[in-house]
């Protein structure tokens, strides 16, 4: 804590954000089926919402097609559901406590889809690293105020804040960058 305000701390929650949106690209693999591209669903199941991964098995038994098996045959439907309104463009057929994803063909249109998704994912990554500036901010501002540090010292750790505020979110765009260039090009 360096004179009322924990860098190291901040640091470490903005590279848990850019963490957090390198793991959501990894979720929209362009060129072939994978468990992980389910990872993110959420699945209304027991009166709260769990990862799909709680409630059934997801495998890849074909390199376009993936297969979940819902454990629960009351919660085939609420499966089948999150699956549909997670706006990865995918329709499962049902078939008993199976669910089959054939996955669709990269034509121009699903791209754009894919590119948007991804840029929905960096959204999220730069309100987080956000997120974590203001709390820093706060912190300094409660600082000054209990006299703990100055107006000069207040200035220039805010400006550290910022900058790594910034630091962070250009990781983030460039990062997107390299996804939707990947993206556009299968």
């Amino acid at each position: 804590m360096a004179d009322g305000i924990d860098f190291k701390d901040l640091q470490r929650r903005m590279e848990g954000a850019v963490g957090a949106f390198k793991h959501d690209l990894g979720s929209l693999r362009t060129g072939r089926a994978s468990s992980t591209l389910l990872d993110a669903v959420q699945v209304q199941a027991y009166g709260s919402a769990m990862p799909i991964n709680q409630v059934a098995t997801v495998s890849v038994p074909e390199p376009r097609m993936i297969s979940v098996s819902v454990w629960d045959k009351s919660l085939v439907s609420h499966v089948d559901r999150a699956i549909r309104e997670s706006n990865l463009g995918f329709n499962p057929i049902v078939d008993g406590t199976m669910l089959r994803i054939p996955l669709p063909e990269l034509t121009e249109q699903r791209r754009k889809e894919l590119v948007k998704i991804a840029h929905g994912y960096a959204e999220n990554a730069r309100v987080a690293a956000r997120h974590v500036r203001r709390d820093g901010m706060d912190s300094l501002k409660k600082a000054e105020k209990d006299h703990v540090i100055s107006q000069d010292d207040h200035r220039v750790q805010s400006d550290k804040v910022q900058k790594l505020t910034d630091d962070t979110i250009s990781s983030i765009d460039s990062l997107l960058a390299e996804k939707e260039a990947e993206i556009m090009q299968v």
